[in-house]
């Protein structure tokens, strides 16, 4: 099935659900079509990484975020994912996508999604979701509070604490890398003649 018409269907069933808290799960339900499918006739690897976006669309539409990030400018964007494959989805397999806010800090919102078929788990993931207003990062604290949650965020399991310190090593010595690349490369550029 087409993207477009998934992100429609996704739309209107949400429009159509109940609604859902800030911590409560969104259920979608889809099939595996031809045009996802790769050369080992599954679901291709990258494929799962744009089904999860319509998990969180559906999550922001049903909570109620959708209409509020929309009204204020404010865009929610991907910051680091990560997934584990356990079983492959097959062509034509129906399957579900759950998803759910973990906790946050200052700056990340920590997302699990969860594909299940067949009443097992297929793929595992988590995401960290930042948002942003004309480039500059906004607070967890105000995105939260733009949505009537006044809460403390939920512990933050170990697992994700974990892979945090990871992606913020991963993200320091990257800029790192850029700057002394971009260094190394002003460097080398010879000076115009006169």
């Amino acid at each position: 099935m087409n993207l477009i018409l998934r992100l429609i269907k996704v739309l209107l069933a949400a429009r159509l659900g109940s609604a859902l808290g800030v911590l409560d799960v969104s259920v979608i339900r889809l099939r595996v079509w031809p045009n996802d499918l790769d050369f080992n006739l599954h679901m291709n690897n990258g494929r799962y990484l744009t089904v999860m976006d319509l998990g969180r669309i559906d999550l922001m539409a049903r909570n109620g975020s959708l209409k509020i990030f929309r009204q204020r400018r404010w865009m929610p964007v991907v910051a680091a994912q990560t997934i584990t494959f356990r079983r492959s989805l097959r062509p034509l397999q129906v399957f579900e996508l759950h998803t759910r806010v973990v906790c946050w800090d200052d700056d990340f919102v920590y997302m699990e999604q969860i594909f299940m078929a067949d009443g097992r788990i297929s793929a595992l993931a988590l995401v960290r979701a930042a948002f942003v207003e004309d480039g500059r990062k906004i607070h967890s604290a105000d995105v939260l509070a733009a949505l009537g949650v006044r809460r403390r965020s939920p512990p933050m399991p170990s697992g994700i604490k974990a892979w945090t310190a990871v992606e913020d090593w991963h993200r320091e010595t990257s800029s790192a890398d850029v700057r002394h690349r971009e260094s190394e490369a002003e460097a080398e550029v010879p000076e115009e003649s006169p």
